[in-house]
C-alpha cells in the first residue's frame, strides 16, 4: 500500500525483465511480480540508477508507480 522501501538494504533491487524478477523471487518462494512506472518515476523527478550487473536501483519506489503483473 505504501510502496517499496530498502528497508535495511542499500537500494531497493529492480530486474530489468519478467523473466529475470521471477527467477529471483523464485529463490523466496512463489514471487509476486510488480510492474514499475518508470518513465513516470524519472519524470516526477525520482532517480533509478543501473548497477554493473545490470540490477536496478532505487530509493524507494511509491505505490502509485507500482501495478500487479497480471501474467
Amino acid at each position: 500500500a505504501s510502496g517499496l522501501d530498502k528497508m535495511q538494504r542499500k537500494y531497493v533491487h529492480l530486474s530489468a525483465d519478467i523473466d529475470t524478477a521471477f527467477k529471483v523471487g523464485s529463490r523466496h518462494g512463489k514471487p509476486v511480480i510488480l510492474v514499475v512506472d518508470v518513465e513516470s518515476m524519472i519524470a516526477d523527478g525520482l532517480k533509478i540508477y543501473k548497477s554493473n550487473n545490470s540490477v536496478y536501483l532505487s530509493d524507494n519506489i511509491p505505490a502509485k508507480y507500482l501495478r500487479k503483473h497480471s501474467g
